[in-house]
């Protein structure tokens, strides 16, 4: 069965994309975070980063560090963190979210059930930074 982000990038479910080619998608996740906090995914199934070919693992970082650029911009934020932690599903992902202080890394302060009418804001002024 593919997992839950293939499922996203193939449109089977819903998600916010904020970038989609050939190798790699991103989109926004539902537990952020901080607003603006996405997942750069690889569209192969591969469950572990370091199994990536060293390729796609370039292209998932530069797509990264666009997402970056544009989380910082549109959420007007000084630094924009990256994490690869890869428990909560067995798909590669990175993730990309605006922070302001080392606190914004805790994922024990990850925000559940946000309003949809937030995140599809916040997923507006990503793409008009992007």
């Amino acid at each position: 069965m593919p997992t839950v982000f293939t499922q996203i990038i193939n449109g089977d479910l819903p998600g916010r994309i904020v970038w989609s080619d050939d190798e790699v998608a991103a989109f926004l996740t539902i537990a952020p975070l901080t607003a603006g906090h996405t997942l750069v995914v690889p569209r192969i199934e591969v469950d572990d980063w370091t199994r990536l070919d060293p390729a796609l693992w370039a292209r998932v970082m530069e797509v990264s560090r666009v997402v970056g650029a544009a989380v910082r911009k549109a959420f007007d934020a000084p630094r924009a963190g990256l994490i690869v932690a890869g428990f909560e599903v067995p798909h590669a992902h990175v993730h990309v979210f605006p922070a302001w202080e080392m606190a914004d890394f805790d994922f024990r302060r990850v925000q559940s059930g946000v309003p949809a009418a937030d995140l599809d804001a916040a997923h507006q002024r990503l793409l008009a930074a992007l």
